[in-house]
């Protein structure tokens, strides 16, 4: 006669242990970045000084007024979107790439792989942390643009669920996207120099720096292959009047494409972060 023994639900378990595992990483990950003065000034001043000196540089002339029969705003409502975008860019793909590399390079990584934390657990927390900062600056840009610069912010609330929608989908993907990025730098010497140019190379032609319909055709369509430009798209349509959306490359918001030009990356950085993520150097 055999004796039958229960089956142990251990999945349920396992999933709530690396989720506590997670958290518990978050903690410490915004613990150690708040300590960093450099990165947080960087990070949450950068976007607020250029939307700053943009505004003042080109805004002396008063209202813009991007073409005939379009109602004026002013320089600071005009950059506000492509600021917010940057951020998103900074705080996401940016700090995680360099983060990661680092602490790789370091041999950080490595010593944290021979821990029970699992890289699900690291990734739960790397992110959370990158949301987490990501909404304070959003939230500082917006009340810099509001009560220095008197940028009129929208006032219907499908707007701001357009807003947080495009925010959430944009930093989570470019938080993904750090993470496969941080595997090209070699070292944490290189790291920097990688990634930056890169960054710096997409803002420039998704519009973030320039207007988006200043750009030549051709490089329109360049950057409508990157989450850059659809980021900086969907915030336009959030603080931006509705007649400005035939300033656009095709005449619309087309918010759908947003969503679903995100979202193909989101899979993407997922996909290439799983693929490529590792505890050690590529050279060890």
């Amino acid at each position: 006669m055999s004796v039958l023994t229960p089956r142990v639900a251990t999945r349920p378990s396992a999933g709530r242990g690396i989720l506590r595992m997670g958290l518990w990483r978050a903690r410490f990950e915004l613990k150690q970045y708040f300590r960093s003065g450099d990165s947080v000034v960087f990070t949450f001043l950068f976007p607020i000084l250029l939307l700053g000196l943009f505004t003042v540089a080109f805004g002396s002339d008063g209202d813009f007024q991007p073409a005939p029969g379009l109602p004026a705003v002013s320089l600071g409502q005009m950059y506000l979107p492509s600021m917010l975008a940057a951020g998103l860019l900074l705080s996401g793909l940016q700090n995680m790439a360099l983060d990661i590399a680092v602490e790789r390079s370091e041999g950080m990584l490595k010593r944290l792989g021979a821990t029970p934390v699992s890289p699900v657990s690291y990734f739960i927390g790397k992110i959370v942390q990158v949301l987490v900062t990501g909404i304070l600056q959003a939230a500082l840009l917006l009340a810099f643009a509001a009560f220095v610069l008197r940028v009129e912010l929208p006032s219907e609330p499908e707007k701001w669920g357009t807003f947080a929608w495009v925010f959430v989908l944009g930093i989570t993907t470019s938080a993904l996207l750090g993470v496969a990025l941080s595997t090209v730098p070699r070292t944490s010497r290189s790291a920097s120099a990688v990634v930056i140019p890169l960054v710096l190379i997409l803002q420039f032609i998704s519009g973030v720096y320039l207007f988006f319909f200043q750009l030549p055709e051709w490089l329109q369509s360049v950057a409508g292959m990157f989450p850059v430009k659809w980021m900086a798209q969907g915030m336009r349509a959030v603080f931006l009047p509705e007649e400005y959306a035939v300033l656009e490359q095709n005449g619309e918001w087309n918010l759908t494409g947003v969503a679903l030009a995100l979202g193909i990356w989101l899979v993407v950085g997922l996909v290439l972060g799983r693929l490529t993520f590792r505890w050690n150097r590529r050279d060890a």
